[in-house]
């Protein structure tokens, strides 16, 4: 890699040790570089953040302490940098919140539909240690930790040829969601088909047939030019979920105190920096989306699609954990 990883600098801080005086950690006694992977462009509200955090780290350690962040799979693509902070080769990366699911269940609470009224309650939510502390901790036998969350947005349906209103507006139509299958489950249970497909491969399947439309956010919506195939984005919000930043549990651990204290500080500032940001491109990707020919609607009935999930919502609520959380959610609301 052009950069040194963190792991060279422990290697390096150890070899130190034995020589540096007494009083004077071998962390300190070296600059550590932290390798943040994400596999969004630079333009995108959650690297914007990252390289705040980036900033802070840097400005607060007299620059012992920094942080490179590698946007558009430079390391990778996402599961595959996930990994790499699992083993230790880079110090964090960007997780979607079905790579967490499938290691513990109970984060799939967070992946279900119809959660959060706003994405002012998702933020008020997913960083909040005394609902998602435990969570953020508990996949530390996976070798990492949840340094906090960002928010994705609100997803909402658009199609080709019309509006959506209600369920029975879906019916019979093919819409791209998530690979997992609770996303599956969920665009049945509103009504149309879910086909589980790549981003990569959603322009091209809406223009050629194999979709009626798919369901996202307004800056994928536009900077996917979905919106030139499937015009009608119908505000169902639907979905409101997060990204996870995951770093390698034995390096965090294993930093003083004092840098605990700052890394979590500078990432706090730099998750609400994100949403605000998201915000604030989510409005002018709606406004590009515009210029190109789509329309939006918020004619949508969300009593009756929120009937339409809850026995999926019930399905997944299994245990304890799962059903204190959406509780402490409800709470909130």
């Amino acid at each position: 890699m052009k950069y040194t990883s963190y792991i060279s600098m422990i290697a390096g801080a150890v070899a130190l040790s034995a020589i540096i005086p007494a009083g004077i950690s071998a962390a300190s006694a070296a600059s550590m570089n932290f390798e943040i992977a994400f596999n969004q462009t630079e333009t995108h509200p959650q690297f914007k953040a990252l390289q705040m955090f980036a900033e802070g780290l840097k400005e607060r350690t007299n620059g012992e302490y920094t942080a490179e962040v590698f946007p558009n799979e430079l390391l990778g693509a996402q599961k595959e940098t996930v990994e790499m902070t699992q083993t230790g080769t880079i110090a964090m990366s960007v997780a979607a919140a079905s790579l967490l699911e499938s290691w513990n269940s109970d984060f799939s609470v967070f992946n279900l539909p119809y959660l959060f009224n706003s994405i002012e309650d998702q933020k008020k939510v997913l960083n909040n240690p005394e609902i998602v502390g435990d969570l953020y901790k508990s996949v530390s036998d996976q070798s990492v930790i949840v340094l906090g969350s960002f928010t994705a947005g609100a997803r909402s349906v658009y199609l080709k040829d019309r509006f959506v209103k209600t369920p029975a507006d879906l019916a019979g139509q093919k819409i791209r969601v998530m690979q997992s299958d609770t996303n599956v489950q969920m665009m049945k249970h509103m009504g149309g088909v879910g086909i589980a497909m790549g981003q990569g491969e959603v322009y091209t399947a809406i223009q050629t047939g194999v979709l009626n439309g798919g369901e996202n956010n307004e800056i994928v919506f536009s900077s996917l030019k979905h919106a030139e195939v499937a015009p009608h984005f119908s505000n169902t919000r639907h979905l409101m979920i997060p990204d996870y930043l995951v770093m390698n549990v034995d390096l965090y651990n294993g930093l003083p105190e004092n840098i605990k204290t700052i890394v979590n500080e500078e990432l706090a500032k730099a998750f609400d920096y994100e949403f605000d940001a998201f915000a604030e491109e989510a409005a002018k990707a709606r406004a590009d989306a515009e210029k190109v020919g789509a329309k939006f609607s918020d004619d949508v009935d969300m009593e009756a699609f929120r009937a339409s999930v809850k026995p999926l919502i019930d399905s997944k609520l299994t245990n304890d954990v799962t059903k204190t959380i959406y509780q402490k959610i409800e709470a909130l609301r």
